[in-house]
């Protein structure tokens, strides 16, 4: 098994070697085991599933509440020759029908599906038939009401075992505390799972918390001096363009990322900033989750994240390479205020969720007892300011109407426009022998898609194909929308707005089924968390790294040696002979414009690729005597 696991990753896959626990948590589902895998952010959790499930017969399901991941994945491994398809909301119902017939009938081995359709009927009818090798649940800690981004839907997922009793379970987290750890292994009945722990300590990133005035100023500072790609976070909006004017404006290249940017430009931006043209993306936290680019040297936060989990996420882009990297947090005494006043807000009264769901089925007119799994594009500001409420309390009610499974808000949202042919080649041709005006685009798909046509629903842009068949882009919409209309040919025009989805049928708002209980331990558990990060800001004796692990049950005493606690200690008087002589050693090896990397240490005598010999190196480079190129080298400093 371990050879067929190692031949489908260098393969397809392109990798030399599994990653630390990979190859175990692989073996332990090709043979047929439950198991919950605990892996940092970047240490390739989804390698873990697709290895095993291509190394078997039969197709692998797998359930994430991320729409964009789930879309990345697939398009991933379709580049890789691997078939995929995903359901999630926004998809129309004859979509959904033909992907889960292929799903059945075709060589198809991935499905991605989002928790909340599981429970749907035309799911359960066709999961039935599928010939599943494995169950992955990927953001496991979704299950838990403990952790950060709590499901009811995940709740839920248990139940699809007793269709397939004997295929095995893949539970997956980048971040689980040892009460959401609990949780997971319960509540989606793992049976004697083996559970696998990777470290959540990365040692060649280094943590800091800076107490400043002037963030942007900060920013721009850490900026100039460490080169290489760089994540900038905030909260706002309209900042990320403003950070991203002035950085361009410093001569540091620099683009912005949010969910209100159309779906066109943030693809652009994205394609922009992962292929180095743009050094610096300013984002709020939409951007980032499933975003494969290992060479991100800095993560920046000017905004506090509402928890540790989510720091520890989004600072964890930085340094997946294994490569020297820093996750920096400026903050003050204000931002801690804030992040204490939004956590007491988090959780809106009742009556207020109820006006707003009601103020959603005012807004698109919707009856009691309809729009299930309906999608609308959605407008936050518009939508508040037309019912006069208040934006971040209904941004804040909208998340909890989503916890309870009412309704799911997906503010990064772009489906590219798609095609597929409803009927078969003989009723086709019939259609064009007597509808001429028709049959020239007709022939023109079929000889640029060809027999795909009539299988799956495939990705179209309306520009280029108008462009490649010599139409007027106007003319080529008006005549797929005939098509269309006579049931030849289903076209979904591209979506790219943020959309609502009725998770239920419409309820009256006054009997809303929300879990007050539910809902108020909720409430407590945000200001616990938000407590805790502030804690972490105020904890200047104990390592950084340290304190992550600890909060995550990781035990130990433990020194990364290069977050910024670590090296005040060091430079308050904890420097010994050891560190000396790493110092000398280091300077000797570098002498002559000599230059080495983390990853050639082991080869250069005397010095060891470990936390004392890295911390030393960030001493060194803090104090000006070394420095640390781009490409990960280290030099002298000339």
């Amino acid at each position: 098994m371990k050879t067929q696991a190692l031949h489908i990753l260098q393969t397809i896959f392109g990798f030399e070697d599994f990653r630390p626990i990979q190859l175990e948590i692989v073996l332990s589902a090709m043979e047929g085991k439950d198991c919950l895998a605990l892996l940092p952010t970047g240490g390739g959790k989804s390698i873990c599933f697709q290895v095993p499930a291509l190394a078997q017969e039969g197709i692998c399901l797998v359930v994430s509440p991320l729409i964009a991941l789930m879309k990345d994945q697939v398009d991933n491994l379709r580049k890789k020759g691997v078939l995929a398809a995903a359901i999630h909301s926004g998809m129309h119902f004859r979509e959904i029908d033909t992907v889960l017939d292929n799903c059945i009938y075709g060589n198809y081995k991935f499905l991605y599906v989002s928790p909340e359709r599981l429970k749907t009927e035309i799911f359960i009818e066709r999961f039935k038939q599928m010939k599943v090798n494995l169950i992955a649940v990927d953001e496991a800690h979704c299950i838990s009401q403990w952790g950060y981004d709590f499901r009811p839907s995940y709740l839920e997922i248990a139940n699809i075992r007793e269709f397939h009793p004997k295929v095995p379970f893949m539970a997956l987290t980048a971040s689980a505390t040892l009460v959401v750890k609990k949780d997971i292994i319960e509540k989606l009945e793992l049976k004697k799972p083996e559970v696998f722990v990777r470290s959540f300590s990365r040692k060649n990133l280094s943590y800091s918390v800076r107490i400043v005035e002037n963030k942007l100023e900060k920013a721009i500072d850490i900026l100039k001096r460490v080169p290489g790609s760089s994540i900038v976070y905030i909260r706002n909006r309209k900042g990320t363009k403003h950070i991203a004017n002035v950085l361009n404006q410093m001569g540091i290249s620099a683009t912005f990322y949010h969910a209100g940017v159309d779906g066109a430009s943030r693809e652009s931006r994205q394609q922009d900033w992962k292929s180095n043209k743009i050094r610096v993306m300013v984002a709020t936290n939409a951007f980032g989750m499933g975003i494969d680019k290992p060479d991100v040297r800095t993560v920046i936060h000017l905004d506090l994240p509402e928890n540790l989990e989510n720091y520890y996420q989004e600072a964890g882009r930085a340094g997946r390479d294994e490569i020297k990297a820093f996750g920096i947090l400026l903050t003050n005494a204000q931002d801690m205020i804030a992040l204490t006043e939004r956590a007491a807000i988090a959780y809106p009264p009742t009556e207020f969720l109820k006006k707003v769901y009601q103020s959603l089925a005012n807004q698109y007119r919707i009856a009691v007892g309809s729009s299930l799994f309906v999608s609308y594009d959605f407008d936050l500001a518009d939508f508040a300011k037309t019912y006069r409420l208040d934006v971040l309390s209904t941004y804040n009610a909208l998340k909890v109407l989503q916890e309870e499974d009412l309704v799911d808000l997906n503010e990064s949202f772009f489906v590219p426009s798609s095609i597929h042919l409803l009927v078969d080649p003989g009723k086709l041709y019939e259609f064009q022998i007597s509808n001429a005006k028709l049959d020239p685009l007709v022939k023109a798909l079929l000889r640029t898609f060809g027999g795909e046509l009539f299988v799956e629903y495939l990705k179209i842009q309306e520009s280029k194909l108008a462009k490649s068949i010599n139409l007027p882009e106007s003319e080529l919409i008006n005549q797929l929308e005939q098509l269309d209309k006579f049931g030849i040919l289903a076209y979904n025009k591209r979506k790219d707005k943020p959309q609502v989805t009725f998770l239920s049928p419409r309820y009256d708002a006054g009997k809303l089924p929300l879990n007050a209980r539910r809902i108020d331990e909720r409430r407590e558990n945000t200001k616990v968390k938000a407590a805790s990060m502030i804690a972490y800001i105020h904890n200047q004796t104990l390592c950084r790294a340290n304190q992550i692990s600890q909060y995550f049950g990781e035990e130990g005493d433990f020194f990364c040696g290069i977050c910024d606690t670590c090296i005040a200690n060091k430079k308050a008087g904890m420097l010994d002979k050891v560190n000396i002589d790493l110092r000398q050693k280091i300077l000797q090896t570098l002498s002559d414009g000599k230059a080495f990397s983390i990853h050639t240490l082991q080869e250069t005598p005397g010095l060891k690729n470990d936390n004392l010999t890295l911390g030393v190196l960030r001493e060194m480079e803090e104090e000006g005597l070394i420095h640390s190129e781009a490409n990960g080298n280290y030099k002298i400093k000339a």
